[in-house]
């Protein structure tokens, strides 16, 4: 299986591709930076991501594509853009049937160190050991789309049931189906209120 991930940006939108095997080994395939002259106007940096995004998915004809969840930060302008261009991402992926996957940078995090508040020295170190490369992807734009991919490919497939499909779960795994199921809680409560 093939998975390209996306680290939305407006000025740089990171582009990480891997190939998940049997027994969930990785392979790496390919890592790049999508660019936006940040002098250009909105209408024309929105167009070359998506060309950029789009040339990618037609590239590697990926069997899924795992986009950073958007989530609120304190500057708008960031998170619009950000946004916008995993809006992008997604549309660029339906216009090619592949499916999209949402991933939080704490399931990130965890997928790849076991640790959900690591921090981005180890992520990007984590990433290039697994992968075997022999320097880390840089920028951390490239580094966080290669960490996307690998969430999707180590994501747990369903809930933790124990038994059999406990024990092909790495320890990260269980962690974070844990984390999931937790937040899942948590937002089915927060709608009753």
């Amino acid at each position: 299986m093939i998975i390209l991930g996306v680290d939305p940006g407006l000025t740089r939108c990171g582009i990480g591709v891997v190939e998940a095997g049997a027994a969930r080994r990785l392979s790496f395939i390919h890592v790049d930076v999508v660019r936006s002259d940040p002098h250009l106007s909105q209408d024309l940096r929105i167009l070359r991501i998506f060309q950029g995004i789009s040339a990618k998915l037609d590239e590697f004809s990926p069997d899924a594509v795992s986009i950073e969840r958007v989530f609120a930060q304190e500057n708008r302008a960031t998170v619009l853009g950000t946004a916008q261009v995993a809006g992008l991402a997604m549309l660029a992926a339906a216009q090619r049937s592949i499916p999209v996957a949402l991933h939080t940078p704490t399931e990130a995090k965890l997928a790849i160190t076991g640790n959900g508040q690591a921090q981005k020295i180890q992520v990007e170190r984590m990433v290039t050991r697994i992968l075997g490369l022999n320097t880390l992807p840089t920028p951390a734009d490239a580094a966080d789309a290669l960490a996307l991919a690998m969430c999707h490919a180590l994501r747990p497939s369903g809930a933790l049931q124990g038994g059999e499909r406990e024990q092909h779960l790495t320890a990260a795994q269980r962690q974070w189906a844990q984390a999931q199921a937790q937040a899942q809680r948590g937002r089915g409560t927060r709608r009753g209120m």
